[in-house]
């Protein structure tokens, strides 16, 4: 490993000091990117100049845009075969990682970029492959099946990318990601990324990277920004706890994390009896299940998604209000992650831990691992703020059509603002799937807007609407 560098904070330095092209510059202004981020600032010189590198950073810090411009300035548009490839730990973090990728190059010519994971049909990815792909976005099991099957080719790659590394090998990976690399030729750039450096990053970094620059991003975590409270409860009472925080803080959107499976489902019952807009995220969802509640919490439909850590890997959600630690991790450093996903971007954000005597032990790592004691307060001093329900401001349409109809999210937009005479501000996300499109608006109109759109058209054709969440 050669040079290091350790970033402090960004201090506004302008993407137009990077040799990019006019076009790339005039995509990120119209995006609104104008001061690169810390790990931006770091690693795009480096990885522009074409070094390997191996950088520090979280899911949040604008690392995708770190590996997408670099990427992006060494494909030829007019060949169509793979140029550059990103392995990426669950689909969430490839269609994210995707989208992204898709947004910088819109002022490029004609770039496409496919999405290979697990969990969805292996004929559309070949069909598509067999027209040709720029970019390849996928997690390492889907990959690596595709270049046994031969419907994928990397003769041609010149940037490979391994998108929050340590998480791949957290989950077991490793040996999907050497046989994946050891497909790719051997004069190549690669970019790895990972939050945490496990001694699995060293081995790979040694056997695939070649005098890779370094890159740490001095994490500065949540102190400001996130306040954390710890309550005591018996553990027959730690489910009703959580109803309790919900009433007495209101926050829109709240990730809680529980340990198990079946505590999730357990959380999930009790709060919808108690009238609150819940959903779950763990592993025995089928991935249309999976997506769909990954759309509806992240458009701001759904007020609390209560997750396991292995499913919650890789999520990215903006405007995080509040995380409420159901179970107390045994990792401190899952406690770590698990809080630094509130409190993003200047926000304020509340970290709320339910304890039972029995883990207090894992309280003590938390305190050693932070340097400072936890903050207790009682759970009576938990009222009702308001009499009315805690209900989140958007509801969910599903229109039946996606990606395959050629649907775009202009369009959606489009039919509610115009034929159907809403505005801009009663609309909210919109999500194209391959299959369907999801689409937020404003709870007031849910029912009226999904009337409209089932009476009227989409592209000239008649579409069918129903709503996800009331």
């Amino acid at each position: 490993m050669t040079s290091s560098q350790t970033p402090q904070p960004s201090d506004g330095t302008p993407f137009s000091r990077l040799p990019l092209p006019p076009a790339t510059l005039a995509t990120l202004a119209q995006l609104g990117y104008q001061d690169m981020t810390p790990i931006q600032a770091a690693a795009l010189p480096l990885a522009l100049a074409g070094h390997d590198l191996i950088a520090q950073a979280k899911t949040g810090s604008g690392k995708t845009a770190a590996f997408a411009l670099a990427l992006l300035q060494r494909l030829d548009a007019r060949s169509f075969a793979t140029q550059a490839l990103v392995l990426c730990p669950t689909r969430e973090l490839a269609e994210q990682v995707t989208q992204e990728i898709r947004r910088l190059a819109r002022g490029a010519d004609n770039v496409k970029v496919l999405t290979l994971c697990g969990g969805t049909p292996m004929r559309p990815q070949v069909e598509s492959l067999a027209h040709g792909a720029h970019i390849a976005v996928g997690t390492p099991g889907r990959i690596l099946d595709h270049l046994q099957r031969g419907t994928l080719q990397l003769d041609a790659l010149n940037t490979l990318v391994l998108d929050e590394a340590d998480r791949m090998l957290d989950m077991g990976f490793f040996d999907d990601i050497a046989m994946v690399a050891s497909a790719c030729p051997k004069a190549r750039q690669t970019l790895l990324f990972s939050a945490t450096y496990p001694d699995g990053i060293a081995k790979l970094s040694r056997q695939f990277l070649r005098e890779p620059r370094e890159v740490k991003l001095v994490e500065q975590h949540a102190g400001d920004t996130i306040r954390q409270r710890f309550y005591e409860v018996e553990e027959g009472e730690r489910l009703a706890a959580v109803g309790r925080l919900l009433d007495h803080f209101r926050p829109a959107s709240t990730l809680a994390f529980c340990n198990t499976k079946a505590r999730c489902r357990d959380l999930v019952e009790l709060l919808r009896a108690q009238g609150f807009q819940a959903l779950a995220l763990h592993g025995e969802l089928e991935q249309r299940e999976r997506d769909q509640v990954l759309v509806q919490f992240a458009n701001r439909s759904c007020s609390v998604l209560v997750a396991t850590d292995v499913a919650a890997r890789g999520l990215d959600i903006a405007q995080l209000e509040a995380v409420i630690n159901v179970d107390v991790t045994p990792d401190p450093e899952v406690h770590v992650h698990r809080i630094g996903r509130t409190g993003r971007a200047g926000e304020d954000g509340w970290a709320f831990s339910l304890a039972s005597l029995g883990e207090m032990g894992r309280v003590g790592y938390i305190e050693q691992a932070q340097g400072t004691e936890v903050v207790w307060h009682p759970l009576a001093e938990l009222t009702p703020a308001s009499p009315e329900r805690l209900l989140p401001p958007m509801v969910t349409l599903q229109i039946l059509g996606g990606r395959k109809e050629k649907i775009r999210p202009g369009d959606v937009l489009g039919a509610l603002t115009g034929d159907a005479g809403f505005s801009k501000e009663q609309i909210g996300k919109i999500n194209v799937m391959e299959m369907s499109t999801y689409v937020a608006v404003d709870r007031a109109i849910g029912r009226e807007a999904m009337r409209r759109l089932n009476d009227g058209k989409l592209k000239g054709r008649k579409v069918k609407v129903r709503m996800l969440t009331e």
